[in-house]
């Protein structure tokens, strides 16, 4: 039986999530700029909200590379240990070098701050320079599963490569598939990848319900969404992922 982690900005996201089957989410921040540490709110007030499904929160202070400073690494260190004192049941983290291997003593001290938590290394992943030896790495280090594309812009076009993690791992550590899984697609991704966990998001836009609106304003920057727009998790999408992938 295949295991359907969804990824989340909100407790709503989780809700729906639960609601229509789901494994596990990755609850995050700012999907927008692939995701950042929630906050210690939204951790706790998610956690009390499900019941069944696991829930994983990503610590990631920034958008950008994933080559942190210290203080970037006390920082994570801390949410780390904040989110598991919370309740949470894994924790996704990702740091590498500036030339593309796994930051080990970084990768080290943030696996400590978590205890028993699960540990994921997330897309970073996709930026190593040699993902055979990143991944042997992360074997090493303990690390329970990798987030990947197969270093592609979508698991479609990675299936090659993460069919040969898969195989290399020989069930060492859980090579997860994310990165635009549709309904359409899930079917063609579970058979060429052989994988056992799969991520993905479900989100749809919905019109903000304000009534007065300034359009002259905004809250971003030169790249910006729409103000008065909602980006949420569809549980009826999710639902149809999980009914692709076990038809």
């Amino acid at each position: 039986m295949n295991t359907f982690e969804i990824c989340i900005d909100s407790v709503e996201g989780a809700v729906a999530a639960e609601e229509a089957g789901a494994d596990r989410v990755e609850l995050c921040s700012a999907l927008f700029d692939g995701g950042l540490t929630p906050s210690l709110g939204t951790i706790e007030t998610t956690l009390r909200a499900v019941s069944r499904i696991r829930v994983h929160v990503i610590v990631r202070p920034r958008a950008g590379d994933f080559i942190y400073s210290p203080f970037e690494i006390e920082a994570m260190e801390r949410d780390v240990r904040a989110a598991v004192a919370a309740g949470a049941h894994g924790i996704v983290i990702g740091a590498l070098t500036a030339e593309g291997d796994v930051d080990v003593p970084t990768t080290r001290r943030l696996i400590a701050a978590a205890g028993d938590a699960s540990i994921t290394f997330h897309r970073a992943f996709d930026m190593t320079r040699d993902p055979h030896a990143a991944l042997e790495q992360l074997i090493e280090l303990g690390v329970h599963r990798v987030l990947t594309s197969g270093q592609e812009v979508s698991v479609l076009e990675g299936a090659p490569l993460i069919a040969d993690l898969v195989r290399r791992a020989a069930g060492r550590i859980v090579i997860m598939p994310g990165g635009g899984i549709t309904p359409r697609n899930i079917a063609r991704i579970v058979e060429a990848t052989g994988a056992d966990e799969y991520h993905f998001a479900a989100l749809v836009s919905s019109d903000s319900p304000a009534v007065h609106r300034n359009p002259a304003p905004l809250m971003g920057g030169s790249l910006n969404r729409p103000e008065y727009e909602r980006s949420g998790t569809s549980g009826a999408l999710v639902g149809q992922v999980l009914a692709a992938a076990r038809a």
